[in-house]
């Protein structure tokens, strides 16, 4: 059998304990574009760049971090700029920080930020930018320059 053809992405759905929290944490501190809730109110849509990301909450909320899913995670592209202030206003704000990392070597090379949005879902924030040789200040003097 021949594989499938797959034409595009209509959306990636992240599963969150409350949506209003959500639409906040997504859409006021992150940026995503909201486009508004699907009918049943249960789920909600936002977009970045060319992808459209559902919110969907759950019936039963989950506590704690989900580390635990393998390094299943969730990443954004981001500038220099950007990327530095997230590091401010998630220490401001009290945002669980998982790591820093530097990847000098691999498909996706960058600075990546991984971080928990309220739900306990693994984020990601990447600066393609940053090659190998460049200064790796840690997330504290990021935070706090």
């Amino acid at each position: 059998m021949a594989a499938l053809k797959i034409e595009g992405v209509t959306h990636w759905s992240i599963p969150v304990n409350d949506l209003n929290e959500a639409e906040e944490f997504y859409g006021e501190l992150l940026g995503l574009t909201p486009k508004g809730r699907l009918g049943n109110s249960v789920m909600s849509c936002f977009n970045v760049g060319d992808h459209n990301i559902l919110l969907c909450e759950r019936s039963s909320p989950v506590d704690g971090l989900l580390a635990e899913n393998g390094g299943a995670h969730h990443s954004f592209t981001v500038s220099p700029d950007t990327f530095n202030e997230a590091c401010r206003v998630f220490r401001q704000r009290a945002i669980k920080i998982d790591n820093l990392t530097y990847r000098a070597q691999g498909f996706f090379t960058g600075r990546e930020l991984y971080f928990y949005d309220p739900s306990g879902n693994r984020l990601e924030l990447r600066d393609p930018t940053w090659t190998q040789g460049m200064p790796e200040p840690s997330f504290e003097e990021l935070a706090t320059s």
